[in-house]
């Protein structure tokens, strides 16, 4: 019996965030007619999560330059280091790390100004003036967040790029050309 009411209440649970997701998607058209709300969300979880991602980026480069320096130099494959930093970066390391520190920054920040609209009763306030909330506060998050990713996704890319070149030309003393 304690087996089949969890069971039914994960169900339930999963039913609620398709529904609710369903919701967003419905919402998102309706964006086209206020872009400011879409623009705002933008800056806040696009714009403002770049400084992080950016030095991320660079540091986990040339760590990654570092590293593969190293084990490339054991086989003489020292002019690959380029294309290893670049193959590890785009393919594995770039969205998995860039979608960690997105969800802990803008995520974060997203829960606790939901957060604060809740224990402010601004999300009642609104219902009470008929806006429906999930068009006007949930759909501009999760576009935002859909077209932000990519973009992040390929700086972390490009910026690790860059500081496996710092660490692989400029200090261990790979060919630039080969590192390209």
């Amino acid at each position: 019996a304690t087996l089949g009411r969890q069971g039914l209440t994960v169900s339930a649970r999963l039913g609620r965030a398709a529904l609710l997701m369903l919701a967003m998607l419905r919402g998102l058209p309706a964006l086209l007619r206020r872009p400011r709300l879409l623009l705002e969300q933008l800056l806040s979880v696009g714009v403002l999560t770049v400084l992080i991602i950016a030095v991320s980026g660079v540091f986990v480069g040339m760590v990654l330059g570092l590293q593969g320096y190293y084990v490339l130099s054991q086989f003489g494959a020292e002019e690959s280091l380029g294309v290893m930093v670049a193959a590890s970066l785009v393919r594995e390391l770039g969205p998995v790390v860039t979608a960690l520190l997105y969800a802990g920054r803008a995520g974060s920040a997203l829960t606790a100004e939901i957060g604060l609209m809740k224990a402010t009763e601004q999300l009642s306030g609104l219902e009470m003036m008929a806006v429906n909330l999930v068009d006007r506060i949930l759909a501009p998050r999760l576009l935002a967040g859909i077209i932000s990713m990519p973009l992040l996704a390929g700086m972390f890319s490009a910026v690790g790029v860059l500081g496996g070149y710092l660490v692989g030309v400029d200090m261990l003393g790979v060919d630039t050309g080969a590192y390209w």
